[in-house]
Parts: structure tokens; C-alpha cells; sequence
């Protein structure tokens, strides 16, 4: 992938407007619709989830495409409730109540802002992959340990052990001879799964733009429908505009609440770390504009405050909708912004369709979520490329994050980073020399790369220009850890892609393996 913006198709332009060209209109609308496909069924099942009303994510969802989409740091990433504040969430409301969330999103939108301000979306970087994906893998199990209950329409428990000590005896509960709303239920949640999965497997390729989620809540519905059972079902008010509640007055007490105001830094740091994770995931997939990650962050604070006076969850980047509109063809913007347009008409025109689809379906969805976030397949490549230590991050950011909490569970794993760099505590600086000789950007490390020093480096990496030969002296690059490794790896992948020379002088050991590409 380009390391930089690459030209773009010519667009019709007015005197002081810029509007796509009509062939990029007809991408971005064609992927708005499939990302709109794809976002219904979320942000319904994130907010419940989360233990909120379904509209709730909804109101999330339209915010993040209208408003966040026209002012992103990253065109093509969509934005919108995520399933890795839903555990957060739902332990806000839990212990803080349902008026407590506003507030807390005012000071967590304003947080962002803040940081996006002072430019310190690079420092985001810096926070190691086994943390996040450890992080992420704890969310999953969570989510899945919690949504299995939704599947027989109850309630999840208030802790994870809890809901994982009660799954045997959920199962060991239901009767095949004596069917209850129970044994339906869980029929429906069980057929959501077979068919979203099966669809993703065997979909036609004329069809591989319908989203599974859809295809699974659309059997899921119908099945609960023929059955005639009086199963769980959504319910959403009949104006989506009657849903939107401020925060209160005496709601905005509640901030003189320490640990009030550690839920919103909490919310704030994992938001921004999962938005600027799905930005650079996105940037891979895709040979346009690069991520601006403080305006990035600068615009979701923006969409967390209008998600907090609206009384709505949090929202973040999201990389299953933002996959889905680079996969579907998106190329500006503007497919962002119509799915917000599109499930605002919806839910305004058609609340009444909603309120068809069972609980245990959403449940469904979301256990296929959850799953997919333990991605024992990262921590493999960690052991492959690192060794045990990053592995031990990860694991023990994952027990942790479903044992206790999960702030608790991101300070252990970066107190567990600090590890790294024991072995360089006589010498952690790192001096970066660039020049310029003829048509050649030359950069000189000297030192040792870790994650304290990744943000001088990632600055200086992408500020090369695209079209430009690169030469890296490494040679005196004593050590780098796993974070700039991966970090140092992917751009390495992104200027091959795109044709443009790299040459590494130098190297040894670890260093001389990051210029292969070994995903």
C-alpha cells in the first residue's frame, strides 16, 4: 500500500465545491447501502449488549456516519457503536445507572478532542499489539460468555466468570420433550448462526456483498415468526427522535464522582485505541488517502460529545462496517456519511420492522462477534515473530480483562510491556538523522526503538514522500521491540505494495527480518 495519497479520479467540481464525479457517486452509494446492511443488526446488538435500549446504538450509528463521517481523519472508516465498549458499558450502567452514561460521553468526547488538539494520536501507536488484541480477545470472551444467556431470552449475569459458570447449566436446562420459550429461543439464536455463518462460507459471488449479519437476523426473524412463540423481541419507540435524552442537570453532578471521571478517561483511552487500530487496518486495505489520526481522534471526540448529550453509547472506529465499505467499493467519504442517512430514514419510516426481530437472534450476532475477537491466530504470529513475552502480554491483558475489569486488564498488560525494556535500560534514546541526496530520502537510526520512541519514528517515517527511494541505516539500531517492529513491518509491507524502493543497510538479528513479508 502507498505510504501516501496516490491521485485521484477526477472529480466535477463548482466554483467552491467539490462533488464526486458520477462514477465515484454510484461506488459510494452502492457501498453506503451495504454498510448501512451491515449496521443495523450491530448497533442494535452492541446495545443490548451493552444494557441499553436498541435504539440507543442506533442513534450511536446515525451520529458516527452523519457527523463523524464528514469531519474523519480517515475517509474510508465508518464509525458507530463497537462491541469493545459494550462490556464497559454495561458495567456503567450496571453500577452507575443509565443517566450516568451522558455525562460521562461529554467528558470522554471532550477527552479526544483535547487529544487530537495537542496531537497526540500518534502516542496511540505506541501502545503494543498484544496489548490491544489481548484486550480485544478478553472483550470477546466476554461478549460471548454473556450473550450465550440472551440466546435462552435472559438476562445476562453481572461478571463474566459468572455468566461462564452458569453455561452448563443453561444447557443442561433445556428439555427437547418439554418445549418452553427457553428451547425456542435458543432454536432461533442456534439457526442465526447457522445461517450467518453458512452465508459467509458459501455465499454466490453475485451476492458477497450481502453481510451475513443481515441474512442471520433475517432467518432468525422469519423462523420466530412460523414458530408463532411469544420469544423476546426488540423494541424501539415509534419516533427514534423521542429516544434522543439529554443528560440532566443534576446528572452532570455526578462528575465530581472520582470514579465517574475514571469511567469517561477509561472510555476515552479504549475508544481511541480501537478507532486508531481499525484506521490502521483500514489503511492497508485500501491505496487512497492515509489516516490524519488527530483529526481522526479530534472527530470521534466531536461524535462522543453528540452521543452524550444525546443520551446514546459511545462509538468508536469499527472495523467489520469499515471493511465492508472498502470491500464494497467506497471512494470518498461519502458512503460514511449516506449509511448514517440511511439508518436514520429507516428507523424514522419503519420502526415497526424492528420490533419483528427476536432477542436471541441479535444474541446470535453478537456471539459471532465476540468470537471473532479472540484471534488466537495474532498470538501465534506474536510467538512466531517475538517470542514468549508478547504472547504472555496478550494472555495475561485477556485473563485479566475477563477475571477483573477491563482497565484493569490494559494496565496490566502495559505495566507487562515495561518488560521490554529491561534489557535496554542503559541506553533507551533514539536519534533519527534524515537528509535528502538527489532523488533519495536517506534516515539513520541510531539507537534502540521502543515503544517510548515509536512516535518520533512513525512521524518521520510517514512524513517520506511517496514517490521518493528510501535508504535506512540501521546499522546502528542496537535492539526494537515488538511494537515498533510491527509497526517498522507494516510500513515496509505498505511501500512494497505500492512499488517504491526501500533499502535497509545494516541490519541484524530481529531488524534484518521486518523488511519480509511474513503475514
Amino acid at each position: 500500500m502507498a505510504s501516501g495519497p496516490p491521485a485521484q479520479p477526477a472529480a466535477a467540481t463548482r466554483p467552491g465545491i467539490s462533488v464526486p464525479s458520477i462514477p465515484l457517486l454510484g461506488r459510494d452509494l452502492t457501498s453506503s447501502i451495504v454498510v448501512f446492511l451491515v449496521a443495523m443488526p450491530l448497533c442494535m446488538g452492541i446495545a443490548i449488549a451493552s444494557g441499553v435500549p436498541a435504539e440507543k446504538g442506533l442513534i450511536t450509528g446515525i451520529i458516527g456516519g452523519i457527523v463523524v463521517g464528514a469531519l474523519a481523519g480517515s475517509p474510508l472508516q465508518v464509525s458507530g457503536p463497537a462491541a469493545g465498549l459494550a462490556v464497559i458499558v454495561y458495567e456503567l450502567v450496571r453500577d452507575q445507572g443509565l443517566s450516568a452514561l451522558g455525562p460521562i460521553l461529554v467528558v470522554a468526547g471532550a477527552v479526544q478532542v483535547a487529544a487530537g488538539v495537542f496531537r497526540l494520536g500518534g502516542w496511540f501507536k505506541a501502545i503494543s499489539p498484544a496489548v490491544v488484541h489481548g484486550m480485544l480477545a478478553g472483550i470477546g470472551v466476554l461478549i460471548v460468555v454473556g450473550q450465550f444467556h440472551v440466546l435462552f431470552d435472559h438476562r445476562p449475569l453481572p461478571s463474566g466468570l459468572q455468566n461462564l459458570a452458569a453455561m452448563p447449566s443453561r444447557m443442561l436446562g433445556l428439555s427437547p420433550t418439554n418445549l418452553q420459550v427457553s428451547e425456542f429461543a435458543f432454536l432461533i439464536g442456534v439457526v442465526t448462526i447457522a445461517a450467518m455463518v453458512g452465508w459467509e462460507k458459501f455465499r454466490p459471488a453475485a451476492l458477497r456483498l450481502m453481510p451475513g449479519a443481515l441474512v442471520g437476523v433475517l432467518v432468525g426473524t422469519i423462523v420466530a415468526l412460523l414458530l408463532g412463540v411469544e420469544v423476546a423481541r426488540v423494541q424501539v419507540p415509534d419516533s427514534i427522535f423521542a429516544a434522543v435524552a439529554p443528560p440532566s442537570g443534576n446528572a452532570f453532578a455526578r462528575l465530581l464522582d472520582p470514579a465517574v471521571i475514571a469511567a469517561a478517561v477509561a472510555i476515552a483511552f479504549i475508544a481511541s485505541a480501537e478507532t486508531l487500530l481499525s484506521a490502521a487496518a483500514v489503511d492497508k486495505m485500501h491505496n487512497g488517502v492515509r489516516t490524519d489520526y488527530n483529526k481522526e481522534l479530534r472527530a470521534q471526540g466531536v461524535g462522543n460529545l453528540l452521543c452524550g448529550f444525546a443520551g446514546a453509547l459511545p462509538m468508536t472506529g469499527v472495523i467489520v462496517r469499515s471493511s465492508a465499505n472498502v470491500q464494497a467499493g467506497a471512494a470518498t467519504r461519502l458512503s460514511a456519511i449516506l449509511h448514517g442517512v440511511w439508518i436514520l430514514s429507516f428507523v424514522a419510516a419503519l420502526p415497526f420492522v424492528l420490533k419483528l426481530i427476536p432477542m436471541a437472534a441479535l444474541g446470535a450476532i453478537l456471539v459471532v462477534t465476540g468470537f471473532r475477537l479472540v484471534s488466537v491466530k495474532h498470538a501465534t504470529h506474536l510467538f512466531r515473530d517475538y517470542g514468549v513475552l508478547p504472547v504472555l502480554i496478550w494472555a495475561a491483558t485477556l485473563i485479566t480483562v475477563v477475571s477483573t475489569d477491563l482497565l484493569t486488564g490494559v494496565l496490566v498488560g502495559i505495566g507487562l510491556t515495561m518488560l521490554e525494556l529491561i534489557p535496554n535500560l542503559h541506553r533507551l534514546r533514539l536519534r533519527v538523522y534524515e537528509g535528502t541526496e538527489a532523488d533519495t530520502h536517506a534516515i539513520t537510526l541510531d539507537g534502540t526503538a521502543t515503544f517510548v520512541t515509536l512516535p518520533k519514528l512513525a512521524e518521520t517515517l510517514d512524513r517520506v514522500p511517496a514517490d521518493t527511494r528510501v535508504t535506512i541505516d540501521a546499522s546502528r539500531l542496537d535492539a526494537v521491540d515488538h511494537t515498533t517492529a510491527e509497526m517498522l513491518r507494516d510500513w515496509f509491507q505498505r511501500r512494497r505494495a505500492s512499488g517504491q524502493a526501500v533499502e535497509v543497510t545494516g541490519a541484524r538479528g530481529r531488524i534484518a527480518t521486518l523488511t519480509e513479508d511474513r503475514h
